[in-house]
C-alpha cells in the first residue's frame, strides 16, 4: 500500500488533535475532522491545517472518503458513527469505553468482523515502559509464578468539575469506563489476556456537578470551576454514574499453574496517601511500580529479600514514541502498530473492538452491585 492512508477524526478536543498528531506522525493524510460545534470544528481545524472540518458526521463521510476513523469522543457518542464508519468500509480507532453498553460494543464488534474492517481499542495504558518492563519480567521468570496482582488508586478528583458526560453512564461517563479498561488493559498484557471470572462493587459518592457553558475540552475542565459554589443562580445536574469502583478477577496466565487473582481498588474522589501504585507478586519475588498506570520507577524484590529498583532495558526505551505525555505517547505506540497492520507490514498484537466490547460487557455485570450476600441472620 504505497499511497497515503487518509484519515478522519470525530471530536475536537484532546483527545481528537492527540489522535490526529498520531496519525501524522505514522505519515496518514488527516483529511478531515468533525466535530458538534460548528465555530469550534474550524478553529482547531485551522490550527492543527486539516482541510476537512463538519458538524455531520455521515457528510463528512461522503465527502473526505477515509480509509481510517478515529474516533475522539465520549463513549456515548461513539455508537452511531462507528456503525456508519464500518458501513462505509473504514478501519476503526476509538478510544474507550467503546460504548455505554456491552450489548452496543458487541454489535459493532461483530459489524466489524462481518465488513472485514480493523479496528483498535484504546485502552492503551498498557504500552507504558515500566509496564512493558514488568511484562518481560513475569514472562522471563523473575518472580516464578505470578499469583496476585494489586492496583491501588486515588486521584481527588475536584467533586465541584462541571457536570458533563464524565458524570452519566449514558455518556460513556463513569470510573469504569475511564480507569478500570485502563487498568486491566495492563494487568492482562503483563499476565495474560484471559480474564476467567471477577466480582465487583461500585459506588456514586458524588451526586451532582455544577452546571457550566463553555466546556470544550475535557482537560481543562478544571479551570471552568465556578467561583462561588453557593450562588443561588446556579443550576445543577445529577451524576448517575460509578465514582469509585472494587473489583477482583481471576486470570489464567500461561506463566502459572493456578488462576492468577488480581484486585482492582479505585476512589475516583478520595485522596492519596501514599503513591498510586501496581504490584505484580510471584511465587519467587515481586515488581512494584509507583503511578496509578505505571509510570514508574518499577522496584523488584528478589531471592535477597531486598527491593531495587531496575532501569528500564534500552530495547523497551528504543521502541516508544519520542513523544511528551504519557496519553499521547500510548496513542503513538497503538497507532503505530495500527498503522502497519493495516499497510501489510510487520506489528505488535493490538487490543481490537473484541476487548472494547468484553470490557463493556463486564462493567455491564459490575454496575449491577448484586454480588452482596446479607449476613444479618448469622448475627
Amino acid at each position: 500500500m504505497s499511497s497515503k492512508l487518509k484519515v478522519l477524526i470525530s471530536g475536537t478536543g484532546f483527545a481528537g488533535q492527540g489522535h490526529a498528531d498520531a496519525f501524522r506522525a505514522m505519515g496518514a493524510e488527516v483529511a478531515g475532522m468533525v466535530g458538534r460545534t460548528p465555530s469550534v470544528v474550524k478553529e482547531v481545524t485551522e490550527k492543527m491545517n486539516i482541510p476537512y472540518a463538519g458538524s455531520d458526521w455521515e457528510q463528512a463521510l461522503k465527502d473526505c472518503k477515509p480509509d481510517i476513523v478515529s474516533i475522539a469522543t465520549p463513549g456515548g457518542a461513539h455508537y452511531e458513527p462507528i456503525k456508519q464508519a464500518i458501513a462505509f468500509g473504514c478501519h476503526v480507532f476509538s478510544d474507550k469505553p467503546l460504548t455505554d453498553k456491552g450489548e452496543t460494543a458487541l454489535e459493532l464488534y461483530e459489524l466489524a468482523q462481518e465488513k472485514g474492517v480493523k479496528t483498535a481499542f484504546a485502552s492503551s495504558f498498557r504500552y507504558m515502559p515500566h509496564i512493558q518492563h514488568a511484562k518481560q519480567l513475569v514472562a522471563d521468570g523473575a518472580i516464578g509464578e505470578p499469583v496476585e496482582v494489586e492496583c491501588i488508586s486515588h486521584f481527588a478528583l475536584e467533586r465541584d468539575i462541571p457536570f458533563g458526560w464524565s458524570h452519566r453512564k449514558e455518556a460513556g461517563g463513569g470510573r469504569l469506563n475511564n480507569n478500570f479498561t485502563h487498568m486491566i488493559s495492563i494487568v492482562t498484557s503483563v499476565i495474560g489476556e484471559k480474564i476467567l471470572s471477577l466480582i465487583g462493587e461500585v459506588r456514586d459518592d458524588l451526586g451532582r456537578a455544577p452546571i457550566v457553558e463553555g466546556v470544550h475540552n475535557f482537560k481543562t475542565r478544571r479551570d471552568f470551576i465556578p467561583k462561588d459554589l453557593n450562588d443561588p443562580s446556579l443550576e445543577w445536574g445529577e451524576s448517575n454514574v460509578e465514582w469509585s469502583y472494587t473489583v477482583l478477577a481471576k486470570l489464567e496466565s500461561k506463566f502459572a499453574n493456578n488462576p492468577v487473582s488480581v484486585l482492582f481498588k479505585h476512589g475516583g474522589l478520595n485522596p492519596k496517601f501514599q503513591e498510586n501504585h501496581l504490584v505484580f507478586y510471584g511465587t519467587k519475588g515481586a515488581i512494584f511500580i509507583d503511578g496509578h498506570y505505571g509510570m514508574g520507577p518499577l522496584n523488584y524484590y528478589d531471592e535477597t529479600k531486598t527491593w531495587n529498583e531496575l532501569a528500564l532495558p534500552q530495547n523497551i526505551v528504543d521502541n516508544q514514541p519520542k513523544i511528551e505525555g504519557d496519553t499521547e505517547r500510548n496513542w503513538h505506540y497503538l497507532v503505530r502498530e495500527f498503522v502497519n497492520d493495516i499497510k501489510g507490514e510487520p506489528f505488535e498484537s493490538y487490543q481490537t473492538f473484541k476487548e472494547g466490547s468484553l470490557y463493556q460487557k463486564m462493567i455491564d455485570i459490575i454496575r449491577k452491585n448484586d454480588n452482596w450476600t446479607d449476613v444479618n441472620h448469622l448475627q
